[in-house]
Order: C-alpha cells, then sequence, then structure tokens
C-alpha cells in the first residue's frame, strides 16, 4: 500500500469527507467518529468536513451542518469519503457534485463510498470493473444503471484495490474500523470498537439479519406472544408442546400459526434466534464450546452442525476468515462475504 498522505500542519493522514445537502447523517458521523477515537489509540487523523463552495448543508433529518472547507480549498487528503443520501438519483445527477468527486478522488490515497455513495463512485466511472456494494434498497437500481459494476448485494462492505465501498448506514461504521486497521493494525481497530461498543467486524453480510429483523414479522397477539417468549432468551431448552401451552393452543395449531405468520415453525424459529445468538458470541471472542453452550446448544457438534447449515462454513472458519477486519490475500481482493444458505 502506498503511504498515507499527511497534513502539513498536523503530520496525520487526512481524512476528507464531502458533504451536501439530503446527506444521510450517520453515513458520515458513523465513519468520522471511528477516525475521532482513533486518536486515543494511536497518532490519529485529520478529519475535514467539505462541501462544493464551503457552505453548511442540510441533512436528510435537517440539521444543518458546518464544514471545514470547500471542495476547492480541500488540500492534500489521504482518504476520501463519499456518504450516502435517500435521495441518491437525484442528488447524483448533480454534475458539479460528481465532478468535485472526481477531483477528491484523484488527489486521495484511497476512496470509499458509504451506502449509496457508490453511486455516486459509479457515476464517476470509478467502479468500473470493480466489486462493490451499497444499500441492499438500492442494489437493484445500480445494478441497473451501471452494469460495468461487479456488484456484491450481499457484503457488508468490500474492498478492491484503493476503492471501498460499504452497504448502508451503520456499515459505514464498519468500513472505516476495516480502514483503521489497514493503517494501525488490529489492535487499534479493536480498541475503537470496543469505546464505540461496536463488533470490530460483524457476520459478512447485510441480508443475514436476525430472524427477529429479517422475517416477517407476527401479527397476531398468539403468535407475538411465542416470538417475544422466545426472543427474552433464545437458549432456553424450548420444546414444540411448551410452547403451545403457553400460547394455550394444540401443537399443530401454533404450527400452522407459525409459518403462516413468520414462514417457520416455533422451533426452527428457536433454531434460527440460538444460531444468531451463537454467532454474536462468536463475534465477541468466544470459543467454539463456549458460544455453544451460551447459545444453548447441547454440544458444540450441534452448533456446528446448524452454522453449517445456514453459513455452508463451519464455526471455526467463520472465526478464522471474520477475526479481524481483513481477508488474507493481494491488496487489490475484495473483502470475502459470509453468505447464508437459502
Amino acid at each position: 500500500m502506498t503511504t498515507a498522505v499527511e497534513s502539513p500542519s498536523t503530520g496525520r493522514p487526512r481524512i476528507g469527507i464531502l458533504l451536501f445537502d439530503q446527506v444521510k447523517m450517520l453515513d458520515f458521523a458513523g465513519p468520522a467518529e471511528v477516525f475521532f477515537e482513533a486518536g486515543q489509540r494511536s497518532p490519529g487523523y485529520e478529519i475535514v468536513m467539505l462541501s462544493l463552495d464551503g457552505e453548511d448543508v442540510v441533512t436528510s433529518m435537517g440539521v444543518r451542518v458546518g464544514v471545514h472547507a470547500s471542495v476547492e480549498d480541500a488540500g492534500e487528503i489521504d482518504t476520501f469519503i463519499v456518504p450516502g443520501t435517500e435521495s441518491a438519483l437525484t442528488v447524483f445527477a448533480d454534475h458539479r457534485l460528481l465532478e468535485a468527486v472526481r477531483r477528491l478522488a484523484g488527489r486521495a490515497r484511497r476512496v470509499a463510498g458509504v451506502c449509496t455513495g457508490a453511486f455516486a463512485l459509479a457515476a464517476t466511472g470509478l467502479l468500473d470493473g470493480r466489486a462493490a456494494t451499497t444499500h441492499w434498497k438500492f442494489t437493484s437500481q445500480i445494478a441497473a444503471r451501471f452494469p460495468r459494476v461487479e456488484l456484491h448485494p450481499e457484503a457488508i462492505f468490500i474492498r478492491d484495490g484503493d476503492v471501498y465501498t460499504s452497504a448502508g448506514v451503520a456499515a459505514g461504521i464498519d468500513l472505516a474500523l476495516a480502514l483503521l486497521e489497514e493503517d494501525h493494525g488490529a489492535e487499534v481497530a479493536r480498541a475503537v470498537a470496543q469505546l464505540l461498543l461496536v463488533h470490530m467486524k460483524r457476520s459478512g453480510n447485510q441480508s443475514q439479519f436476525s430472524a427477529l429483523l429479517s422475517g416477517p414479522v407476527a401479527r397476531t397477539p398468539l403468535v407475538k406472544l411465542v416470538t417475544e417468549h422466545v426472543a427474552e432468551d433464545p437458549s432456553r431448552p424450548y420444546t414444540a408442546s411448551g410452547l403451545a401451552a403457553r400460547a394455550n393452543v394444540s401443537v399443530r395449531h401454533l404450527n400452522r400459526m407459525m409459518r403462516d405468520e413468520v414462514g417457520m415453525s416455533p422451533i426452527e424459529y428457536v433454531g434460527s434466534l440460538r444460531l444468531d445468538l451463537a454467532v454474536s458470541y462468536l463475534d465477541s471472542g468466544a470459543t467454539v464450546a463456549e458460544a455453544a453452550a451460551s447459545a444453548g446448544y447441547s454440544t458444540p457438534v450441534a452448533l456446528r452442525r446448524a452454522f453449517v447449515a445456514r453459513f455452508t462454513i463451519t464455526p471455526s472458519e467463520y472465526q478464522r476468515r471474520f477475526q479481524s477486519t481483513r481477508r488474507e490475500g493481494g491488496p487489490g481482493a475484495a473483502t470475502p462475504v459470509l453468505v447464508a444458505r437459502r
């Protein structure tokens, strides 16, 4: 990797973040917080907020945000970040903004697009022939408009050479931690993740949310009662008859209701939440045996079977692959993706 571009005044690498009206606040505030907190564990960074003309911008929340400089006065930049917006199709149709992206990207050592910031990178040709990702809501749109982009809709973030992209909103924090690890090592990145109370590296794909978030929502009080009971502690030794008794219905009736509303039987639902819990333990540094016991599996082998059934890799392989933000391989390789078997 090339040498970091340091500020003449501070001697620290400069992080340039381009803001604009309708920018999503967490897309730039999250990564900026990672780089700011890095100063407690490393020499740190100089963070520079930019806008086209140096004037304030108004975020998608309606919050007015000031900047440090205009694009014209940006100076040297080590890492250039383009955050996203819910209005990507209109915001990134602004030729002035795209020209600013080209100019700033051209002078930076590395470039990152957070969420729909990938639209801006794609529109300027920076993603042509590269692996990339974006928020799951916008993957079909970016795929249709920019067919030369090698889109990976499942990824939390991807690096391809000196260009990085991430999924939506909070995934910008994952991406910033990966950049921090490249600069200062895993220990510094892990310390910052702990300060921010976030995982150093989440499970690797944006479709693999927990069953509580990704599946259909329970509609009836009966199914809500069961799903909320299981969610309180998925590690408990549940049985179909026990859950049916709690809902005061037959096992057959509860099975039918659960399949109709959440797409799985009561025991399948328990298994899905239990596996999510085990993954969180693995992410936190627990051994496979510890994760299995804490999540309610009878043996580590039982966890292994469930893990392979969903992810096609073992828990041990998962930990080796995701124990840091980086993948093994050359600097031009894209970050690997953990994809659930559908």
